[in-house]
């Protein structure tokens, strides 16, 4: 039998992997620069983490959580959204007692059980971060500040902020009881998903793809910008000026409600139409209450994740990604005694930490070059019988062509010297 990877999953090859790791490499001194520090949080969590913070009729919680019991009868949970755990870890952990303002990101791998699609796996890749310990709007202007500088520094230019605000529990359940008796007289027509969440969650409604469910919304319900506190109006019209200041383009979309039910205030997502239908890069927004529901203290935050396939697709498709530099020194052999003082060479090079490879096939002098050509090496030391009764190496440069004799005692301290000579 032979085995196969399970739906929704990929593997990451040798051939790829530099993408992420450039990626990676990037966002982690990307937000040293901004001032963030790297949270890590466990693969799975328990079950109740994900019920009480995310909410129970959302649809990752309801449909895509991949749940099991443990061996002590415990239901525990994949992590299909990072927000939570991470508030667990900083209510666990006492963050609040180390700085009364806390910055922090994260980059993990996430689980949801929903229909693989582009840029959309089962298991899939997030980053994201989040400013805890402030109500104020400066954190949600640098949030989306932030973000969306992170993207133009990678190179993204066709980019689209949609912005919104959900207003305060108090405002937002006002008018939920408002837009719930608006639409109640089209129930019928709605689709059976969105009338159990007419009845359910009906803030959900806005996120409904269906045709006819988008244009009862479109036409009947109420804007929740017409319903929002004073204090909340005033709230989302500083964060519209900060970002403004900052020069920071935004459209305000009414219907932008977020997937989660944690959500206060603003909520904002970033899209790209080269991404197709699922245009969305990231999503974010305040919650204010979500540490105090876990179990914390009081502490208002905000916060955004950001898919890393997605941008991989995005950044492939413009040519974001720098052609890898490899640096290697490719050791090429021919015969017995020249073969163990090539292995000794390889050895010497890496202590002084260089990039040296030789084969273990015993190939031919052509089929190595071959090889160190497909490996894309700078330079290649040729060592056979005649380099070893002279005492010598040949250093090629595979660039240029140009060939220079080395002595053999002293090739690695020589090859240093050259290097540092082109750099």
């Amino acid at each position: 039998m032979q085995y196969q990877r399970i739906k929704g999953t990929r593997d990451i090859l040798p051939l790829e992997v530099y993408q992420w790791q450039y990626l990676e490499n990037f966002l982690r001194e990307y937000f040293k620069r901004n001032n963030y520090k790297e949270i890590r949080t466990p693969a799975f969590e328990v079950t109740e983490l994900f019920a009480r913070g995310i909410g129970d009729d959302t649809d990752v919680v309801s449909k895509e959580m991949y749940t099991f019991l443990d061996k002590g009868g415990n239901s525990l949970t994949l992590k299909p959204e990072l927000t939570a755990p991470v508030m667990r870890a900083y209510i666990q952990n006492n963050l609040e007692q180390i700085a009364p303002l806390t910055k922090i990101y994260y980059i993990d791998a996430l689980f949801r059980q929903e229909r693989p699609q582009k840029g959309r796996l089962r298991q899939f890749h997030q980053f994201g971060f989040e400013i805890l310990g402030t109500p104020y709007p400066e954190a949600d202007a640098e949030t989306i500040q932030t973000t969306y500088e992170l993207y133009r520094e990678l190179g993204l230019k066709d980019l689209q902020i949609r912005l919104n605000s959900i207003g305060s529990r108090t405002s937002r359940g006002q008018y939920l009881e408002i837009l719930r008796k608006a639409l109640m007289p089209f129930r019928e027509d709605f689709c059976g998903t969105c009338q159990e969440r007419l009845e359910k969650n009906v803030l959900r409604l806005f996120d409904c793809k269906v045709e006819f469910c988008q244009q009862i919304m479109t036409e009947h319900a109420p804007s929740i910008l017409d319903h929002l506190s004073d204090e909340d109006r005033l709230h989302f019209k500083a964060v519209c000026h900060l970002l403004d200041v900052s020069g920071v383009p935004y459209t305000i979309d009414k219907t932008l409600v977020r997937g989660l039910d944690y959500y206060t205030r603003t909520t904002f997502e970033i899209t790209s139409s080269l991404l197709g239908a699922q245009n969305a890069i990231c999503g974010g927004g305040r919650y204010d209450h979500l540490i105090e529901d876990l179990g914390g203290k009081p502490t208002p935050g905000v916060g955004v994740a950001s898919g890393i396939e997605r941008l991989l697709l995005i950044l492939e498709q413009t040519g974001g990604f720098p052609i890898p530099e490899t640096n290697l020194i490719y050791i090429i052999t021919l015969g017995e005694s020249a073969r163990v003082a090539g292995f000794r060479l390889v050895c010497e090079l890496r202590r002084i930490k260089l990039n040296a490879q030789m084969d273990f096939l015993r190939r031919s002098i052509k089929a190595q070059l071959r090889d160190a050509d497909r490996e894309q090496a700078n330079w290649v030391v040729i060592l056979g019988d005649e380099e070893l009764a002279r005492k010598a190496v040949i250093l090629k440069n595979m660039k240029d062509g140009r060939q220079t004799e080395l002595a053999l005692d002293t090739a690695a301290e020589q090859i240093t010297a050259i290097l540092q000579n082109q750099s």
